[in-house]
């Protein structure tokens, strides 16, 4: 019998035999990965010849050992699955059997689980029910496995582990920034790497979809182009692997940068014409990235369609050229770009035209995709075709969706040449976290964040100039230039400055603008080496900068691109003391220009204007209005229209300083709806309590902003429909009374579940169910996440919510609730330490969607 010793010796004799043919080029990729799967085996076997198995117990292989993807130095992950829960003996058995895996030098990862524990794990962590869809039997009890697997089948619900996986996508997107393009990627996990393919084999079979890229073809959920395309892009990505291990010597996937040239030397890359072989090889990874990253993105959709068949796709014709299919926009006829090559570009226009639809159809990405060409030197030169492009810029929402999706299409590189250079291009600092491309959309990602009153709270003065900024939309232009020029040699902002003014000019802007223009890409890092190198206490360091600059409207423009830059190149670069610094220098330079101090409580000086013309209407004085405002932020300004906070300091300046809770409502006759306002010191499960209060009382919450003063209290403002028939003063009467007590009641009361009439909206959405979307995503510049939820709009979901921030110990600072139609939309700023745990925040997204499911009875 071969001795433990012998094994050992054999098997790191066989694994680095292999190693040597595969650097030599005797076998690919693909050959090692199921040879080195197979020395494993075969070790395995031989050790259980010594240490036999309990009876009853089968070995199985899990992970990527279980899909025969055993790379150099992966960890080997094995499933022992007992009959039973073992007695003494087994339990010695099973554990001298492990210790003997380990002392063969190979890294095991055991787990000993009855079929029932697997199932019982399955349930609470897709991560194992992922691996139980792929395990592997090895040896031992085979009737074992089988049960296991006949369970397993029942067990198994697609659709669950489909919208599982999704948020499990999400997440893992959200925690490498949602783009492929990162300086240092992770060759698996990263967007467009390996787990992406994982992902799609993964959904293949779950549906029981067996038989490679072939089977997904054979479903009509993949072309066959993009098989050909994802199977090369696969086998890329194995050799990649590695080839990274096989440097890093060690099961490490990040593309370090000082991997890089030695990959670039693998793989043959060579320096030409100043870029270095390293830049030259990560732009080919970035290539194959976007590739698999769009695919993926396809292949997402396509089976949420065939997975939910029962959801909205109804037709509905927007035009000669789009319709709609549910919640996706679709061009109309196959040909159509070919007739009409200026539809490559209204495609996005009209995205953005209807808000409520979510994306384009994977039929009209393809399309896109494969007329991408029809955008040449004719197409940028037609004034149809420019003014569309500006149009795009110009629209309030979808401005870095569509950017992005331009990009990944490979219309904007076509578009606007120059950006073809800078695709994949990258960075070698220490700020830049993301290729030159990624970096632009970045910053124009932070210029448009300036526009949304929920994140005034970060940066208050660039969200003041950007909404008082005119035509703002100009600095997504200077954004897209600022570093255009990139690796060509020479100074950067002298060649984007030329580019710009080229551009400008071709789009026939204003006079005004090109020069704006040109002199933002020209001198674009002049404001944050000033703020952060210079002594700006010192009035010449001001008159030079202030001479720089020339006007105040190139201030304020500077200003906002200076501020985006700088978040824009990483999540870890942008602090309070650099916010500091670009603020000093901005108010001096004002003070300079125009004599002006710079005061917080101007912000968004129109807004409060009129509500103060409207305020003096009613009748307060200044002090009672100031007494009130006060306590108010600039987000709260920002959160409300002006009407609004007339009636807020109207009905609240009494009660400054007061410990009681004040609601107080009233009838908004102009949108036939009832508005609340809640004022009280903050407490633990306020909103609960409220929503908890509404559920009870069937009252449907149209729109809902939460909002804590400067002084620690709740100002939560409610807009609510009413049943035709009902008497809104009567009803508005019965919540000023009855809400203030369920506010005060100490102990909260769970409120009885009820049904309600079936309206057509609520037929409607059952028969097109909205298939539950949730994103959770971590602010990279505080300690808040945003929670976006969309899903079918019944009765109890937000109350449902509000229980399971409470439940997860989750604080609520904002949230935006929206109810359009049939479809809820709903985001919520929360913050809690639970969430720093990636583990807690799948939980929390699973009871989200559990909760939902079970609501709009989904499942």
């Amino acid at each position: 019998m071969t001795s433990l010793l012998e094994i050992k010796k054999s098997i790191t004799q066989k694994r680095e035999q292999l190693r040597e043919r595969y650097k030599k080029g005797k076998i690919n990729a693909n050959t090692f990965l199921s040879r080195n799967t197979r020395i494993i085996d075969q070790c395995f076997k031989e050790v259980i010849q010594q240490y036999p198995l309990p009876t009853g117990t089968a070995l199985c292989a899990v992970g990527g050992y279980g899909r025969k993807e055993l790379y150099p130095y992966s960890d080997i992950d094995i499933l022992l699955l007992i009959a039973k829960e073992p007695n003494t003996a087994d339990q010695e058995k099973l554990t001298q059997l492990i210790q003997s895996f380990w002392d063969l030098g190979i890294d095991i990862g055991a787990s000993i689980r009855t079929i029932d524990d697997c199932l019982h794990e399955a349930k609470k962590d897709i991560t194992v029910e992922t691996s139980l869809l792929e395990c592997r039997y090895i040896l031992g009890e085979r009737k074992t496995f089988l049960q296991l697997q006949k369970k397993f089948k029942k067990f198994h619900q697609p659709r669950d582990f489909f919208l599982g996986k999704q948020l499990e996508f999400k997440q893992r997107y959200a925690r490498y920034n949602n783009t492929p393009y990162s300086l240092e990627p992770n060759g698996k996990e990263s967007p467009g790497a390996l787990r992406d393919i994982h992902l799609l084999h993964w959904l293949a079979l779950s549906n029981n979809m067996k038989g490679g890229w072939k089977a997904l073809v054979d479903a009509q959920l993949m072309t066959a182009k993009e098989a050909e395309v994802i199977t090369k892009a696969e086998n890329n990505f194995k050799r990649f692997r590695i080839e990274l291990q096989l440097i890093h010597r060690k099961r490490d996937d990040r593309v370090l940068f000082h991997v890089q040239p030695l990959l670039a030397e693998v793989y043959g890359h060579k320096s030409i014409a100043g870029k270095r072989a390293s830049e030259s090889f990560m732009q080919s990874y970035y290539g194959v990235a976007r590739l698999v990253n769009l695919i993926t993105h396809f292949m997402l959709q396509n089976f949420k369609d065939y997975l939910f068949p029962g959801q909205d796709k109804r037709i509905t014709i927007l035009d000669e050229d789009f319709q709609r299919i549910g919640h996706l926009l679709d061009i109309r006829e196959e040909d159509a770009f070919i007739k009409k090559p200026h539809l490559l570009l209204k495609t996005f226009l009209v995205l953005q035209h209807y808000p409520e639809l979510e994306d384009l159809s994977v039929k009209t990405q393809r399309l896109i995709w494969e007329h991408r060409k029809l955008v040449d030197t004719q197409f940028r030169e037609d004034p149809q075709n420019q003014e569309t492009f500006l149009a795009i810029l110009q629209q309030p929402t979808g401005i870095v969706q569509n950017l992005r999706l331009l990009s990944k299409l490979k219309i904007l590189p076509r578009y606007i040449p120059s950006w073809q250079k800078i695709v994949g291009q990258m960075q070698h600092d220490l700020f830049h976290v993301y290729t030159v491309d990624q970096h632009i959309l970045q910053v124009i990602r932070h210029l448009y964040r300036f526009t949304m009153p929920e994140y005034a709270q970060e940066n208050p003065l660039a969200s003041r100039l950007m909404v008082e900024f005119d035509r703002y939309w100009i600095l997504y232009i200077a954004a897209l230039f600022h570093d255009i020029a990139k690796g060509r040699g020479g100074d950067h902002s002298v060649l984007g400055a030329i580019d710009i003014k080229a551009f400008a000019q071709q789009h026939r802007l204003l006079a005004e603008d090109i020069e704006l223009l040109e002199f933002l890409v020209a001198n674009h890092l002049l404001m944050s080496t000033v703020a952060q190198k210079k002594d700006i206490s010192d009035p010449a360091v001001i008159n030079d900068f202030s001479k720089a600059v020339k006007t105040r409207r190139h201030l304020d423009a500077l200003y906002l691109l200076t501020v985006a830059d700088i978040r824009g190149t990483s999540p870890k670069v942008w602090n309070n003391w650099k916010d500091q610094l670009l603020q000093n220098l901005y108010q001096s330079t004002v003070q300079l220009f125009e004599g002006d101090t710079f005061d917080r409580q101007t912000i968004l000086s129109q807004r409060k204007t009129e509500a103060k013309h409207l305020i003096q209407a009613i009748g307060l004085t200044d002090k009672q209005r100031d007494d009130f405002w006060h306590q108010m932020d600039i987000a709260y300004f920002l959160r409300h229209e002006a009407e609004d906070i007339a009636w807020h300091t109207q009905v609240l300046f009494p009660y400054v300083g007061t410990r009681q809770t004040i609601v107080r409502a009233r009838y908004a006759a102009k949108s036939d709806h009832i508005q609340i306002v809640v004022f009280t010191p903050d407490q633990p499960h306020l909103f609960e309590k409220i929503l908890a209060y509404f559920y009870q009382h069937h009252l449907n919450i149209l729109d809902a902003r939460i909002h804590t003063s400067i002084d620690g209290y709740a100002l939560d403002s409610f807009s609510i429909s009413f049943n035709e028939g009902e008497n809104p003063n009567h009803l508005i009467h019965t919540i000023e009374k009855t809400l203030v007590k369920a506010i005060q009641q100490e102990n909260l009361k769970p409120p009885k579940s009820f049904t309600t009439k079936v309206g057509a909206e609520a037929r409607q959405s059952r028969i097109f169910p909205i298939v539950p979307s949730i994103t959770l995503r971590k602010d990279e510049y505080g300690s808040t996440w945003l929670l976006s939820i969309t899903t079918t709009d019944c009765p109890g979901i937000l109350y449902h919510l509000a229980h399971l921030l409470s439940k997860h110990h989750i604080n609520l600072h904002m949230a935006k609730i929206m109810t359009l139609g049939e479809r809820a939309e709903d985001i919520f700023i929360i913050e809690s330490p639970y969430l720093d745990n990636e583990k807690n925040q799948l939980s929390f997204e699973r009871d989200i969607l559990d909760t939902l499911n079970h609501l709009i009875e989904l499942k």
